[in-house]
């Protein structure tokens, strides 16, 4: 019996492939093609239609890398076919079977409006579902050459025959291409559509999908193993299409068994994640968004139960402005119900690495799209492919109006099996999101039996639950559901030994296991972050394009801040529009596979350019509002200070004439080297260049362990298993070289000390400064890093037990063991934090504060004497070579600092410092701040003009130490009224957070972690 299975399932495979499947477009003719070749950029529509075309023939190549070719192909429907249906099989040449990752196009009529997509495996065309016969049929291909990718092997890719040694001088720049055609026209017909042959088709695909998930001694399996046998003894190989039915009617029992009264239940999510930008530039996105919208826009006709969700506001937008007749289609859709905006996000962005309040102004940005142009409240955050999810995010969600979350990402842990697939995500501060991770474990879902019984069997909620999420079609690269998936959910809908299949949308999901967990006595908890346990060189990898965003955040709070300040104080215009836009920019390169420095050097080299174009408008802006603050008709220096805490005599967002001293600690002779010595700290630096000694005076303590020294650079062999850019493993620590030797170390004129050190092929020069009455070694560091395939560490050996490390996330901080007694704890060898990560004993810590740094590992040791080693390092560079072989190589800055005695209040300040800096402008005298707080642990995160444009003032703040705090808000201002919003400056009823004394002042009590936004309104003037 054995053998008689694979032997049928070996002749099923043979007779699909060879002969049943070329029978549903058996009778074709030739079509006519013509081509006009575009050199550069893709060009409009209207140009493609008007184009000069040249003769062409199936054969011909065409498309050299990223190039574009306009194909117009025509032809005459033959009079025999009349009443048949007919479609255009249009194969450009397709090199692979993965749909968004070679050829693709857009099929366009002689008007211009877009019909539908061609990929490899969509390549057919409606033409007529009834012929006349005699019909002209002439359309236009835009074709785009984009570069053939190939999985290699699992979790692996590569690119096509053009990139030698995984080098394609194309990735990086259109004008770097080969000029060498990828593509060979393939297929360019008229055919008939043979249907019982298609159904027929889709009828043994699903069956035998699922004959081989069942058990090998179940019936059911044996009962369909029959039913082929029996059908494919029906067809006819030389008459396919005279056969079909025959064989179709020996398949029919078998398909209408319905499913068991238990059988798990999937709720089918029509969907195509189209990465914003990847193994493709932004612009080819805009063109991929176009294609799949045409597609499923298409499907929508002919299939009215399907339905499909869009995710990323940004994509939509673009749709409106480059294909606005798509995009009316997609609104049309909507409105019928099918087309279901979601997600809530401008795009789908790193949500690691991406600050607190650009995570705000993605929700902002992302629902009033979908509020203004669909009048959709999203009410989902839908996320599969983002590596990690920090634990401020619940939270988030919840001020935006989000009610639930999917992601799929977490089923990618190589160590710990996350323990659920549908729970309540609580974050930091206490808030819980209803959340599901689909146990398919894709986003890229075909709806094949392989992928349903994974489904099934990989759920981990049984007993409790009986239901799924599958969200289908193909993805990445875009290209969306096709009809074939759509014939499998049909057939699947109640089908003996399969989950039951529904198409429906994710709230009906959500709302529906929401239901059940509360029958079922309420779903599991996760407390904390959703930690990725891969990909964690994200963290670090393109090192100018992390800097670019987190240079980004920060002047648009300076923007913001001193543009409100100016309005109120002096009626300074209030650049509303220029940063809109600027906020959208930052937003978009904040992608999931641009900030964490996953993509081809093109996306990354742009982004660079438009970093810096971003930040000469910002430091425009500040400049303006600043001067008009400042006044004219005196010199004295004005410190304005964009910090949320107050320093150098300036107040926390005001500013003042300065009053404290401005140079650096002069480094002195010391019997080690050089000793920096501000009456707060001591530092040596020893004739290495490196830090010998870190005391604190007040305390009497050193911050170094015994026989250690700080600020040491290591360099570690950095060649992970796969996914090049994306992965850091964890045994890239077995080979590390100690930097040691400097080629130079002097004390500066102005204070401070320079240390130079060559290695490899690299060079890098650090300024080591200690500022006045401060606590804060800061380490200014430039890097001529030419190595390939290493990690560049800092590390600081400390003298301290420190049984957790305190990193800060958007609007808070997450505490972390430093031990490794769980798998879970021993996967987190890699971790991030954004301004600071703090490490200390209850009396007494150290804090490293940073401008750039995102990757850091903290370890553990107990010494000989008994004492204990809490080593923290920063990873400051990486040179992987996929996607980008040049990955990082050149010159770069960067800054960190140790904050020695530092205890969490001295971190959080520390590093909003490092990345506020002070500005000094001449000035007429103080600007006061808009707003004061009383609390330095409750945090003045923005300060912001209203939206709505009313004038009112929006400031929005949160509790930074995980207690609870109550605080006193005094406005710079004749206040006459306040308004706890959401985070789109709603009203919500909270009295509870806020009171308003009769001096105008507003009494704060917040629980531990809370964000806090208010609307201020001003006192009209007598």
């Amino acid at each position: 019996m054995h053998n008689d299975r694979e032997v049928t399932e070996q002749r099923l495979d043979r007779v699909l492939e060879q002969r049943i499947r070329p029978a549903v477009h058996a009778r074709s003719v030739p079509l006519q093609v013509e081509v006009w070749d575009v050199s550069g950029e893709p060009v409009p529509v209207s140009e493609g239609l008007d184009a000069p075309y040249r003769p062409a023939r199936t054969g011909d190549r065409w498309g050299p890398a990223w190039t574009t070719s306009w194909f117009r192909v025509s032809g005459t429907v033959p009079a025999e076919w009349a009443g048949l249906p007919v479609e255009a099989v249009l194969d450009l040449g397709f090199a692979t079977h993965s749909a968004g990752f070679s050829a693709e196009g857009l099929v366009y009529r002689a008007d211009g409006t877009a019909i539908k997509a061609l990929n490899p495996r969509n390549t057919w065309l409606p033409v007529t579902e009834s012929a006349v016969g005699g019909e002209e049929f002439t359309v236009h291909i835009e074709a785009a050459a984009n570069p053939v990718v190939m999985h290699t092997a699992p979790g692996e890719l590569s690119f096509g025959p053009t990139s030698v040694g995984g080098r394609a001088p194309w990735l990086g720049d259109p004008a770097a291409d080969p000029g060498e055609p990828l593509y060979r026209l393939r297929r360019l017909d008229l055919a008939v559509v043979d249907r019982p042959v298609y159904e027929l088709v889709q009828d043994l695909e699903v069956l035998g999908q699922l004959m081989r998930e069942l058990s090998p001694d179940s019936p059911r399996r044996w009962q369909i193993l029959r039913a082929v046998d029996r059908a494919l003894d029906a067809v006819d190989l030389q008459d396919v299409s005279g056969t079909a039915a025959a064989a179709r009617a020996a398949l029919a029992p078998a398909l209408a068994a319905p499913a068991n009264a238990s059988a798990h239940r999937i709720s089918a999510v029509g969907h195509a994640h189209i990465d914003t930008a990847w193994l493709w530039p932004l612009r080819e996105t805009v063109r991929k968004v176009a294609r799949t919208v045409s597609n499923v826009t298409q499907l929508m006709d002919d299939h009215p139960e399907f339905k499909f969700v869009m995710s990323q506001a940004q994509q939509l937008a673009w749709l409106k402005e480059h294909r606005p007749e798509v995009y009316a289609r997609a609104q049309e859709k909507a409105k019928a119900g099918q087309f279901l905006p979601t997600g809530s996000l401008w795009v789908e962005p790193d949500t690691n690495i991406s600050g607190g309040e650009a995570l705000v102004r993605q929700f902002v940005h992302g629902k009033r799209f979908y509020l203004e142009e669909f009048g959709v409240e999203t009410e989902e955050m839908w996320l599969p492919d983002t590596f990690g999810y920090n634990a401020a995010l619940p939270q988030l969600m919840k001020l935006a109006g989000v009610r639930w979350f999917l992601t799929q990402k977490i089923s990618w842990n190589t160590t710990n099996k996350f323990p659920h697939h549908t729970f309540w995500w609580e974050g930091i501060d206490g808030t819980r999101i209803f959340s599901h991770f689909p146990p398919v474990d894709s986003y890229n879902g075909e709806l094949s039996g392989a992928e349903v019984a994974h489904s099934v069997r990989n759920f981990q909620d049984k007993g409790a639950v009986n239901s799924s999420l599958v969200p289908f079609g193909y993805g990445d690269g875009g290209g969306g559901p096709t009809r074939e998936m759509l014939a499998r959910a049909a057939r699947l809908a109640d089908l003996e030994g399969s989950a039951r299949v529904e198409i429906e949308g994710p709230a009906d999901f959500f709302a529906r296991a929401e239901q059940e967990y509360a029958e079922a006595g309420g779903a599991p908890v996760w407390s904390g972050e959703l930690y990725l346990e891969f990909h964690r060189g994200t963290l670090t990898s393109q090192l100018a394009t992390k800097q670019g965003n987190r240079r980004s955040e920060h002047l648009l709070h300076e923007a913001e801040l001193w543009a409100a300040t100016a309005a109120v104080r002096d009626g300074h215009p209030y650049p509303y529009e220029a940063l809109d836009r600027l906020w959208k920019t930052v937003l978009l390169h904040q992608f999931h596979d641009i900030l964490p420095g996953t993509s081809i050097a093109w996306v990354h080299r742009e982004a660079e350019e438009t970093y810096a174009a971003v930040a000469r408008e910002l430091e425009d802006i500040v400049g303006a509002a600043q001067r008009a603050l400042a006044g004219a008709g005196s010199d004295t220096p004005l410190v304005f200070n964009a910090a949320p805490h107050a320093r150098a005599g300036a107040p926390a967002m005001g500013a003042a004439p300065r009053t404290t001293a401005t140079e650096d600690t002069p480094a002195l002779p010391h019997p080690d080297g050089l000793v920096l010595d501000n009456g707060v700290v001591r530092i040596v630096v020893d004739t290495d260049g490196l830090v010998a000694s870190a005391y604190d005076i007040a305390a009497g303590r050193e911050a170094l362990a015994p026989g250690t020294r700080g600020n040491l650079l290591q360099l570690h062999q950095d060649f992970p298993n796969q996914w090049d850019a994306w992965d850091i493993d964890a045994f890239y620590r077995n080979n590390v070289r100690d930097l040691t030797a400097a080629e130079s170390v002097t004390a500066l004129p102005g204070g401070g000390v320079r240390v130079v050190r060559t290695f490899g092929d690299s060079r890098v020069e650090q300024t080591l400064t200690l500022p006045p009455g401060t606590r804060r070694l800061l380490v200014d560091t430039v890097v001529d890093w030419h190595e390939r395939e290493k990690l560049l560490k800092a590390a600081f050996p400390l003298d301290l037990r420190a049984a957790h490390s305190s990193a800060e996330i958007p609007f808070g901080h997450v505490d972390r063991p430093t031990h490794t007694n769980t798998s879970w704890d021993a996967a987190k060898f890699e971790v991030c934090a954004h301004r600071f990560l703090h490490v200390g004993e209850p009396d007494w810590g150290a804090a490293l504060v940073n401008d750039s740094t995102y990757g850091h590992d903290i370890t553990r040791d107990v010494r000989p004497d008994g004492g204990t080693t809490t080593t923290v390092r920063l990873s400051l560079l990486r040179a992987a070579r996929f996607p980008d072989p040049d990955q990082d190589q050149g010159t770069h800055r960067l800054r960190y600092a140790l904050v020695v005695g530092a205890d969490l209040h001295d971190a959080v300040r520390e590093g909003y410092h490092l990345n506020l800096p002070e500005r000094v402008l001449p000035g007429s005298g103080p600007v006061e701040p808009l707003i004061a707080v009383d609390n330095e642990g409750v945090v003045i995160e923005t300060v912001k003009l209203a939206d709505d444009r009313s004038g009112d003032i929006v400031v929005r703040l949160y509790e930074a130490h995980g207690v609870r705090a109550r605080a006193t808000l005094t406005p710079g201002f004749a206040l006459d009224s306040v308004t706890v919003t959401d985070l789109l400056e709603r009203p919500l009823e909270d009295p509870a957070s806020c009171a308003v004394t009769e001096a105008g002042e507003i009494r704060l009590s917040l629980r531990p972690y809370q964000i806090l936004t208010v609307r201020l309104r001003r006192a009209e003037e007598a």
